[in-house]
């Protein structure tokens, strides 16, 4: 730990959201908040982080940059307006889960079979038109399976039964296609650099593929998996075969229900969510000369160590020198000794028994009360190493 008695503290602050309960804006706010009423002159850098999913819009535009909102159909085929955004190097960013997300009601209206990732085409489509050539798509918090068929659809291509005949690009057709067009599309697609950002790494097909890992938490039922996971299997070889490259087997193909197959498929390139949201924000920057940082989720456990957004933060900080403090909505005690590993302190913003209703409607002072002890004992800390 830096010696702090000369200045007052650097702290970086760079949770993710609380899903269900605060922007990771919000999250970032509430903890600052905390750190300056035990330590009225620390200074703090704010960075909100995401890994890929929802919240990673919100976290990107966090350092600069347009929001836009535009029409695109939803996971149901139905039109609405969803936020995308302009970064100031021009980068155009696109959250899936702000489209055909789960949360979103209308566009899981209809069963996961009939739901498609069309809209995630569109916004392609309507930012290619607007000039960007460079796309950030976040692939978690989806609500299909398509393997990407709707944003293939959207794009140009064409899908074909034995009979000749149009197959609709949603999961319950996709075992009709007997034939791929894709010389249709958009021709822009070729010029642009699509980076894919999850924080996963399932391929699109097999017993850790999209649909047995990801297909029951949007809907798909015991009895389905099989069958929809032999579609998909279907659906890629035609494909593959029509485009004349592989890529059902690349790690991040089963991401959001196969999104990240189609865009492989196009050429993307395919990264870590919270590496590449901590390059776009500058967490680097931030870390440079700091003395302490926090980070923080809804819930941390093992899957935290998987690539998401607190562990990409405290391994950045690590290779600086900088201890870093998980304060998340609560922890997975069994994943304590792991987590330990990982951070230098792993703290829930729970007082004690309550509802989660409770806890989520108390999120910003519980955040704040939380920092506020933590800082008091790191501040004592400092102080006994002077």
């Amino acid at each position: 730990m830096t010696n702090t008695s000369a200045r007052p503290p650097v702290v970086v602050i760079a949770p993710d959201s609380f899903k269900g309960s605060l922007t990771a804006e919000e999250v970032a706010s509430a903890i600052g908040g905390g750190i300056q009423a035990a330590i009225p002159g620390a200074q703090i850098r704010l960075r909100p982080i995401a890994d890929g999913g929802e919240g990673t819009l919100d976290a990107l535009m966090h350092a600069g940059g347009e929001r836009l909102a535009i029409s695109c159909r939803n996971a149901a085929g139905q039109f609405v307006d969803a936020p995308v955004g302009i970064l100031k190097d021009g980068s155009a960013v696109i959250e899936s889960a702000a489209i055909v997300g789960l949360t979103d009601a209308g566009g899981t209206s209809v069963p996961v079979e009939q739901r498609s990732t069309l809209g995630v085409g569109d916004a392609m489509l309507k930012l290619l038109d607007r000039g960007a050539r460079h796309f950030l798509v976040g692939l978690g918090g989806s609500s299909t399976n398509d393997g990407g068929a709707g944003l293939l659809a959207a794009l140009g291509v064409k899908f074909f039964d034995a009979a000749g005949e149009t197959v609709p690009p949603r999961p319950a057709d996709l075992h009709k296609v007997a034939r791929v067009d894709a010389s249709g599309v958009d021709a822009r697609i070729r010029e642009a650099r699509i980076v894919a950002m999850s924080d996963v790494d399932n391929p699109l097909c097999g017993e850790v593929g999209a649909t047995a890992i990801f297909g029951p938490q949007k809907g798909v039922t015991p009895e389905q998996v099989a069958q929809l996971d032999r579609s998909l299997g279907h659906f890629a070889e035609v494909l593959e075969q029509a485009m004349g490259r592989s890529a059902s087997g690349q790690p991040g193909a089963g991401a959001a229900g196969g999104l990240g197959y189609a865009l492989l498929m196009l050429g993307a390139e395919f990264r870590s969510g919270a590496e590449t949201v901590a390059d776009h924000i500058g967490l680097d920057d931030a870390l440079a000369g700091a003395d302490w940082l926090i980070t923080g989720e809804g819930r941390s456990d093992a899957q935290t160590l998987h690539g998401k957004a607190p562990f990409i933060a405290s391994q950045r900080a690590r290779r600086v020198g900088v201890p870093t403090t998980l304060l998340s909505g609560g922890i997975d005690r069994k994943s304590l000794d792991e987590l330990q590993g990982s951070f230098s302190g792993c703290f829930s913003i729970v007082f004690g028994p309550g509802s989660l209703q409770d806890a989520i409607a108390g999120a910003p002072e519980l955040l704040r009360a939380s920092a506020e002890q933590i800082a008091r004992l790191w501040q004592t800390a400092a102080a006994a190493g002077k």
